[in-house]
């Protein structure tokens, strides 16, 4: 039985749009494993319950199931050693960077383009969407992403620690990509699936790392849905 992977669609089922579903995919790509791709939507909680979990990404592989994209990560290391590493024998450096990510890039990125993502939603997920993301901004959405692009220069200037790590290197994890890339990109590809916004001036480096990125795997990422 090959590998499943649980990943957050709307109304199309072929368009994943979640920064952390992009997380596992992309590692999957990393290491060459192939895996089967399995629409999941905001309110089919209960077709997750065999993982005991109520979100995704969840990675399936035989009768072991393992949710959430970090656990994926380091399952993956550990069960296809043979394969490329993405943590490298040690997670804690990797630790770091999600946090910077989570804080930084995709809370920033999330004000600039949440308002984008309704319109590719079910009538069932967009009442569940509405409601709690509202609720988590405190705000109606478009009010979150009001003016953005007055708010754009300040988040790209944000991203300036990434432009340092990028100096002389492809990736961040050297002359290949790691798990670092993997992190990053989920929250850039996110941006590319659900929103038009330019979040990323054609000469930054930071759009330079990101074309290599979708040019992995024979353009995986370049050739998914998007706007």
């Amino acid at each position: 039985m090959g590998l499943k992977l649980f990943e957050l669609c709307g109304q199309d089922p072929v368009r994943v749009f979640s920064p952390f579903c992009w997380r596992s995919r992309m590692a999957l790509t990393l290491k060459g494993l192939p895996f089967e791709s399995v629409p999941w939507r905001f309110t089919e909680t209960d077709r997750l319950a065999f993982a005991q979990h109520d979100k995704v990404p969840v990675l399936v592989d035989g009768d072991r199931a393992v949710p959430d994209s970090w656990a994926i990560a380091q399952y993956l290391d550990a069960t296809y050693p043979g394969t490329p590493s993405l943590l490298h024998g040690n997670p804690e450096p990797y630790l770091f960077v999600a946090a910077w990510n989570d804080t930084v890039v995709q809370a920033g990125i999330s004000r600039l383009i949440v308002s984008d993502i309704p319109p590719l939603l079910g009538e069932k997920e967009l009442p569940y969407f509405m409601e709690s993301r509202e609720k988590r901004f405190g705000m109606p959405l478009a009010e979150v992403t009001a003016d953005r692009d007055v708010k754009l220069p300040a988040y790209r200037a944000s991203l300036q620690p990434m432009r340092q790590a990028l100096k002389g290197r492809d990736f961040l994890g050297g002359a290949a990509p790691d798990y670092a890339d993997c992190i990053v990109f989920g929250t850039f590809m996110w941006a590319r699936v659900v929103s038009p916004l330019a979040v990323l001036e054609a000469d930054d480096p930071i759009h330079a790392w990101r074309e290599r990125m979708l040019d992995l795997a024979g353009g995986m990422a370049r050739n998914a849905p998007c706007c």
